[in-house]
């Protein structure tokens, strides 16, 4: 007789505590129980349903057919799960699929699969009510698997359609797939067990809250050994066919229609809970609101903070301001002079900055002062904590972001925990003679902390330990404060990628530069060290170019995202530069973060905006334009003269 293989039991750990008989639910409801539940145990005990592929199929089918995408539609599933609709999507040829959910836990089995499969599908991390997405760029919205309704008040699942309405394409379509309020509110079952697997039970007793507007259940999840390992209640609000539809009226959805109703297949049989009967909805996008007309407004005073050129300038050639540097300032306010809805001033006398920032009235304040307070790029952050302290509005980093992003392996650390991919790395301390180094060649020394490649030049790339050591004695008299950086030197290509806005009113990328190394002389390392920003001779200088990168769609995406994370988790303000490289089996690594990039006409961040054919001028507008609507700065309207009042 064939055995049946037993399931893998957990670890031994203590029995979680239960809650035992509990006369209401409601009370014990945590507001945003969606934070937590979605995990393992949901995949479990859910399974019979959310992992049945007749299931999926049917609902990918009725997306397609109630939405009328074709191959290449640009398509979001809202709240995706492990991403089971966006991979069926994939499975069928459709090639720009991209899925959103609250769950990092999900999100990852998302990614996994995909990546096993070898299907094409972004996946990311994000609230329904602010996905961080670009408007208006999906041809279809889905909400599937009855994932909407999860929020304790109306306004924020009010939230999430509005959210949706200006995701989607003016052509675009929104499909609903939620539990039948109705329905439901009438035959759900009070309680209910069932096992799950051979080792894992699960308990449920449910009610209606106090305003009979969402079920309430609690699950008891038991393992016959172990005892109770979970004990959680949730929530859903009970949408009816009528609520639903002026919902989505009052949204500004065009066309509701109705589909039916649907009723999932289990592998269990058993419990459906909220899957048992569901609403399946479709609607058009809502009109785009016509602007209203403006008046003449007044110019915002902006005053933009610059190094000091007066003053010693330790990263500069020369220990100093040079002709170039000059040119570059001159440039600038060439550029910014084109922006006439602006009127500026400039600061860049540190001697006098305290008093000149203590008396200043100004609307905004452009904080391009990245050499830091009297030129040292240590104090670059005491710039920004100046106008925080005097409460001026500015643009860029606040003081923790620059902080944050000045220490190159606390920026790993966060990555690591981003699931964004960083390259091999041992730290060692200041005068740390013990430390354990690294045997993997070629390697790549630099300061933990520093800016515009301090400490890294071409023989910062090693291939033997004698080099190494060599070197790292050389940075230890360089910095003898500062801590030393050995990573796996990555040989691969080399992009950066530029975001411009905020998470909360949106971030744009700018399109993704490449490092031509092609003309470099092959016998000298692939690096963009300090030959290439301060040495004018260096063929550093001279033999690097640069283009637009030629990834394709899903790599750039990749990035992007990698990049949206980042700039979210590391507090970056209105633009940040994000550097990445390939190692040798072309999986791309994070570089480093710049939370206040370089600004000049020659840098990246303008190559960047000039391979969209974007202006100087257009660029340092925008970002002026993230501080404005970020910080909420309006202009005042102009004073009518008297002429004009009668």
């Amino acid at each position: 007789m064939a055995t049946v293989p037993k399931a893998k039991k957990p670890k031994r750990t203590p029995p979680r505590s239960c809650l035992g008989p509990v006369a209401d639910l409601e009370q014990h409801l945590p507001a945003e129980w969606w934070r937590k539940l979605f995990n393992a145990l949901y995949v479990k005990t859910d399974g019979d349903v959310v992992e049945n592929n007749e299931n999926t199929r049917r609902e990918v089918d009725f997306i397609i057919a109630a939405a009328a995408i074709q191959p290449h539609s640009s398509i979001l599933d809202l709240c995706c799960g492990q991403g089971r609709h966006c991979l069926e999507l994939a499975r069928r040829g459709f090639k720009n699929v991209s899925g959103v959910d609250r769950s990092r836990y999900l999100i990852r089995l998302a990614k996994k699969r995909a990546q096993t499969e070898g299907l094409q599908v972004i996946f990311k991390e994000g609230d329904a009510r602010n996905p961080r997405l670009q408007e208006t760029s999906f041809d279809c919205v889905a909400i599937m698997g009855n994932s909407f309704g999860y929020f304790s008040n109306k306004q924020d699942d009010e939230k999430v359609l509005n959210t949706v309405g200006k995701l989607l394409r003016p052509s675009g379509q929104l499909v609903l797939d939620i539990t039948d309020g109705a329905y439901m509110a009438d035959h759900f079952d009070r309680r209910s067990w069932e096992w799950i697997d051979e080792h894992h039970f699960v308990c449920r007793e449910r009610s209606l809250s106090a305003d009979r507007e969402r079920l309430i259940s609690r699950e008891v999840i038991v393992h016959d050994e172990i005892g109770v390992i979970a004990d959680q209640f949730y929530a859903e609000r009970l949408y009816t066919k009528e609520s639903i539809g002026k919902l989505l009226e009052r949204c500004g959805f065009r066309n509701v229609r109705h589909h039916g109703s649907a009723e999932s297949v289990s592998d269990r049989d058993q419990d459906l809970g909220m899957m048992a009967r569901r609403l399946l909805l479709s609607a058009d996008a809502p009109q785009l609101p016509a602007k209203k007309p403006r008046g003449k407004l007044q110019r915002l005073d902006v005053t933009v903070l610059l190094g000091d050129p007066r003053l010693p300038d330790q990263v500069k050639r020369g220990g100093a301001f040079q002709d170039e540097d000059m040119e570059t300032v001159r440039r600038l306010k060439d550029a910014l002079a084109e922006l006439t809805q602006y009127k500026f001033r400039y600061l860049d006398n540190h001697a006098t900055l305290d008093r000149d920032l203590t008396d200043l009235r100004t609307d905004l304040v452009f904080n391009l002062c990245d050499e830091g307070f009297n030129n040292d790029p240590f104090k670059e952050l005491h710039v920004p904590a100046m106008l925080d302290a005097l409460e001026l509005p500015y643009t860029g980093g606040a003081p923790a972001a620059l902080a944050a992003c000045y220490d190159k392996g606390l920026v790993r650390a966060v990555a690591m925990t981003l699931d964004v991919p960083v390259p091999l790395e041992t730290y060692v301390r200041p005068g740390d003679q013990g430390a354990t180094l690294p045997s993997v060649f070629p390697a790549l020394l630099k300061p933990n902390t520093g800016d515009s490649s301090q400490g890294i030049t071409m023989d910062a790339v090693v291939s033997n330990e004698k080099a190494l050591l060599d070197y790292l004695e050389r940075l230890r008299v360089e910095f003898p404060k500062r801590s030393v950086l050995v990573q796996e030197f990555l040989t691969g290509a080399e992009y950066s990628v530029s975001l411009i806005g905020n998470p909360d009113q949106g971030l744009r990328a700018l399109p993704i530069l490449e490092v031509d190394y092609s003309k470099l002389d092959p016998d000298l390392p692939k690096i963009l060290g300090y030959e290439s920003k301060w040495e004018p001779e260096s063929p550093y200088w001279t033999q690097i170019r640069y283009r637009e990168a030629s990834l394709s769609e899903i790599a750039q995406q990749q990035l992007v995202e990698h990049s949206t994370r980042l700039f979210e988790r590391l507090g970056c303000r209105d633009y940040a530069r994000f550097d990445f490289r390939a190692d040798a089996r072309g999986e791309l690594k994070l570089l480093e973060v710049n939370p206040n990039p370089g600004w000049c006409w020659d840098g990246k961040l303008n190559l960047m905006a000039g391979f969209q054919g974007m202006r100087y001028s257009e660029l340092l507008a925008q970002i002026l334009q993230a501080a404005v609507e970020r910080l909420g700065v309006v202009a005042k309207p102009q004073a009518q003269s008297a002429e004009a009042a009668q």
